[in-house]
């Protein structure tokens, strides 16, 4: 079963955690500096300056007011559309959608115009567009309200993919995404975003930025590499806390970035430890945990111990009952159940 106390923090935080930022406050922090750092910088949504849904944009309209906090039409292809145009006339757009699942409707707006026009154009027009896209499931949201679409996107040249699973990266991405010249989808497992991540102290500076294409060693282990993504992340490391205590020394890596994705890192742990475990939401076929394994296969197959696996959807729509969604996505008990094999 998903752990869904994860996703769901008691209202007041333990002593020790009080000043932890949270996922939605980082995000709404990195916006708010980049803001007041670039006159340029303007939001658009729906509901986003009065009523934001997830409560991500809550009272930047009060300090930017509705001229860079604008409230959209329920029209997603007119509003990455106009984004689009504004970035061209060197606007730096922040476009939020209310459910990462509909970017779907604008996918022409994106993948034909967005993406290709500086290299169609010789690198003479450039497209700063940044997407915030809330997605993943364990929610109880739905079929069309929980997908995780982002290897859809990372197919397509000239899109980056980022994907944050702590406060620290909820901002620094964030900064990254919005100082980049490029259109950057930028997705927000819904889960997190009430959770408190502890940060360092480079977090205060409003210079702090997390570079794309840089995965992360979360966790150092000598048996198994496993490569998790935003959620996943925190549900890997803790059955890595498990498996420690019975002798399995797991080695966790958040990539971060899918694109660019850091294959390097990841191939390098591989060469360590001789597994790979790839864990991911999204549905398996055509997903990113094939595309991880075969960046390994391709350069590491030698130091394979075992045939690398992946856990994530198996191709069914995500259930809206708890327990029906249970049963689809990965979660800790069966990543650590997936290592066990491996490492037996």
């Amino acid at each position: 079963m998903i752990d869904r106390r994860l996703f769901r923090p008691a209202a007041k935080p333990p002593p020790e955690q009080q000043d932890w930022p949270t996922f939605r406050g980082a995000i709404n922090e990195a916006m708010r500096e980049e803001m007041r750092r670039d006159p340029y910088v303007f939001q658009m949504g729906e509901d986003i300056a009065l009523a934001p849904p997830f409560g991500v944009t809550a009272g930047l309209v009060k300090e930017f007011g509705v001229e860079r906090i604008r409230d959209m039409p329920c029209s997603e292809a007119a509003v990455v559309g106009a984004a689009c145009g504004a970035a061209m006339g060197g606007m730096r757009p922040i476009v939020e959608f209310q459910f990462g699942d509909f970017l779907s409707v604008a996918i022409d707006q994106l993948t034909h115009q967005a993406a290709m026009l500086r290299y169609l154009t010789g690198g003479q027009v450039k497209v700063p567009l940044v997407i915030r896209l809330p997605c993943g499931g364990g929610q109880g949201a739905g079929s069309q309200h929980s997908q995780t679409l982002y290897s859809w996107f990372a197919h397509v040249p000239g899109i980056k993919v980022a994907l944050p699973a702590t406060s620290m990266e909820a901002k620094g991405l964030m900064k990254s995404a919005i100082r980049d010249d490029n259109p950057v989808l930028f997705f927000e497992h819904k889960g997190l975003y009430r959770t408190r991540w502890p940060v360092t102290e480079a977090y205060q500076d409003p210079d702090f930025l997390v570079p794309f294409g840089q995965a992360l060693v979360r966790r150092t282990g000598d048996d198994i590499t496993v490569v998790a993504t935003l959620a996943m992340v925190h549900y890997a490391m803790q059955a890595a806390e498990e498996l420690a205590g019975q002798g399995i020394s797991v080695e966790v890596i958040d990539p971060r970035t899918l694109a660019p994705l850091d294959a390097d890192t990841i191939i390098d742990s591989v060469r360590k430890t001789g597994r790979l475990l790839v864990v991911d939401e999204a549905y398996l076929t055509c997903g990113i945990q094939g595309e991880i394994m075969a960046r390994v296969t391709e350069s590491a197959f030698e130091a394979l111990k075992r045939p690398p696996r992946r856990l994530g959807n198996p191709g069914v729509p995500v259930p809206f009952e708890p327990s029906l969604e249970d049963t689809v996505l990965p979660t800790k008990d069966k990543i650590a159940a997936a290592i066990r094999e491996m490492t037996g």
